[in-house]
């Protein structure tokens, strides 16, 4: 089956030959091998390049663990770039794999040789264009990022959106959203056709590959126990303000055992350099400032979370703030939850000062959008919760509830708009209307 991954696809084309060495990052088995190898290469083949211009290797298949050193991958690339006067394309895919050695020409040093360096060297050759994948954050984008500031473009890929699923979906349409917020977008979730071989995979991809990788990684050794622990609260509460200090008191409370705050706060960064949660900041509207802890933490992807709890939480609220988070994400905003603050008289007549939250905060280009995620409004009062954060807000920039129902769109006396959650996930131009 091909699934198309156009946006991402352009803007690799877009991005060749601008000097930058191409950076595809995200979570493991979110198609990034199959966008570079599978798509661009096509791509590539299409405009007239030849596979043997096309330099391909893949750092996670033990038949390439030698160019796992730093050294042997350099001079494996040099040695297929043999006519000076034709243009390379380099792929090296899962980067992560290349381990740091010492320098065998500094003796008695601790410098060290890592996949930076090959890269920097790479870079040198003027007609080898260079793309890479990789599945943590840290050691590809940050580190990047950083020894070669300006010369790094890095490409986020998330799971399927809920659109190229849909475009994708073989049978009937009408069960791709039940399909999708039940079992995700990763790319092989599409190639199964029961429940239980769509949750044997999800949760086998858990626990054999993500969970193992954090454990390798950052060399966990007793802690595993906790890992597990974490992610299961984490799975459950998906959306809710925690904060590591409250998360500490729910070990001690439901387990009895003792974790310092700290070290979960550290766990929780190993996931999401592992692009398997996401994080959204508390943001005061009207004072324009960032309020800190608690957060609220998504999943990259909705399928994995609702393994990892056995299917048994299925709450259509939730997965869809997580599916919208996510969506926003890949569509290039940056986003945070919106605390709304105003004061007002009790019945007592005293003067109580009160926050409203607004699910999302969406910034890109200098626009700013807000967004609400509602099951349903047909409840006057539910309606009244829903909206009361939105008016409040003293600015004209967008403001959009966003309700699971199929509905033609339209907005109130307020100028707030009203979108079923299908309509917006399948244009992306919705948020505009």
């Amino acid at each position: 089956m091909v699934i198309n991954r156009d946006k991402y696809l352009n803007q690799l084309i877009h991005k060749k030959w601008n000097g930058l060495i191409k950076i595809i990052t995200g979570i493991r088995r979110c198609g990034k091998s199959y966008l570079l190898f599978n798509l661009f290469h096509a791509h590539l083949n299409s405009i007239g390049i030849e596979d043997k211009y096309i330099i391909e290797l893949t750092l996670d298949d033990e038949v390439n663990a030698k160019y796992r050193n730093p050294l042997e991958l350099g001079k494996y690339i040099r040695s297929m770039i043999i006519e000076e006067d034709k243009e390379y394309y380099v792929f090296l895919d899962e980067l992560q794999h290349v381990k740091d050695i010492k320098n065998p020409w500094l003796d008695g040093q601790n410098e060290k040789i890592g996949f930076v360096d090959v890269l920097l060297g790479l870079m040198k050759i003027k007609n080898a264009d260079i793309y890479v994948t990789g599945s943590n954050s840290k050691m590809l984008s940050s580190d990047i990022v950083t020894q070669f500031r300006d010369r790094g473009d890095e490409i986020r890929l998330y799971p399927l959106s809920f659109r190229e699923f849909y475009n994708a979906f073989p049978t009937n349409k009408e069960n791709a959203w039940k399909e999708y917020y039940t079992y995700g977008g990763l790319p092989r979730i599409m190639s199964f056709s029961t429940h239980k071989e769509k949750s044997d995979y999800l949760q086998n991809l858990f626990k054999n590959t993500y969970m193992k990788d954090v454990i390798e990684r950052y060399r966990i050794r007793n802690d595993k126990q906790i890992l597990d622990d974490l992610i299961n609260i984490i799975s459950s509460a998906v959306g809710s303000l925690t904060n590591p200090k409250k998360l500490s008191d729910t070990f001690k409370s439901k387990s009895n055992t003792s974790i310092n705050s700290t070290t979960i706060a550290l766990y929780l960064e190993y996931f999401e350099e592992a692009f398997i949660i996401d994080i959204s900041h508390r943001y005061n509207i009207k004072g324009k400032n960032y309020i800190g802890t608690p957060v609220k933490y998504y999943f990259t992807d909705i399928g994995l979370r609702n393994a990892r709890l056995n299917f048994r939480q299925q709450e259509e609220n939730h997965i869809m703030e997580n599916i919208l988070f996510v969506e926003l994400k890949a569509r290039g905003y940056n986003v945070d939850v919106g605390v709304v603050e105003y004061r007002h008289l009790d019945k007592n007549g005293k003067d109580i000062r009160a926050q409203l939250e607004v699910d999302f905060v969406a910034n890109s280009g200098g626009k700013t959008y807000y967004i609400q995620s509602a099951l349903h409004i047909d409840d006057e009062d539910k309606h009244i919760k829903e909206i009361n954060p939105l008016i409040r807000i003293p600015d004209s920039f967008k403001k959009i509830v966003v309700i699971k129902d199929d509905i033609i769109p339209w907005h109130d006396d307020n100028g707030i708009l009203y979108i079923g959650i299908k309509e917006f996930l399948l244009n992306d131009q919705a948020i505009n209307m």
